[in-house]
């Protein structure tokens, strides 16, 4: 169980990883890092591999690219006897705009990522498709100014600002 913790910490680090890479780094075989990311990915432990892309620099190399806003909607919800956490969090996950949806603790009870390609969009998508379920009594919508790390990169354009501070 060792193996597989460090083969889906590796892949977390950087998932083009080759098998032959992390076969070298785990000190196994390519055939049991193969055998294991099997196991992972059919049980449902690996999800999915995706690029983590900066969109500002993306949208500056190609203007084919479009703008896209991003979003944090907080969402408070009464629950009944009937509903649950899990199913409005059904209902909502369904949505193609949800990136990414969490049941919190604290001041709100669902942090829910959205993207769109402008705020007006984002904007409707709340009030039109979450506002609307019986269960949430209160949404708040704050839109993303700067990324500046995500999935553990960051994104610094690197330009040090080499100016001198000056004093009084």
């Amino acid at each position: 169980m060792e193996e597989r913790a460090e083969i889906l910490d590796l892949l977390r680090e950087n998932a083009r990883y080759s098998t032959a890479d992390l076969a070298r780094m785990t000190g196994t075989t390519e055939e049991a890092v193969e055998a294991a990311i099997a196991e992972l990915e059919d049980a449902g432990v690996i999800r999915g591999y995706q690029a983590v892309v900066d969109w500002d620099r993306a949208e500056r190399a190609s203007a084919a690219s479009g703008d896209r806003v991003h979003a944090v909607v907080e969402c408070n919800v009464t629950l009944d006897r009937e509903t649950g956490y899990d199913d409005i969090a059904d209902r909502l996950a369904g949505f193609p705009d949800v990136q990414s949806l969490r049941l919190m603790s604290g001041d709100y009870d669902f942090a829910i990522e959205v993207e769109g390609t402008s705020m007006s969009e984002v904007s409707r998508f709340v009030s039109e498709k979450v506002a609307p379920v019986p269960e949430i009594t209160q949404t708040v919508t704050h839109y993303v100014m700067e990324t500046y790390k995500e999935a553990g990169h960051r994104f610094d354009d690197g330009y040090d600002d080499d100016r001198l501070s000056v004093t009084p």
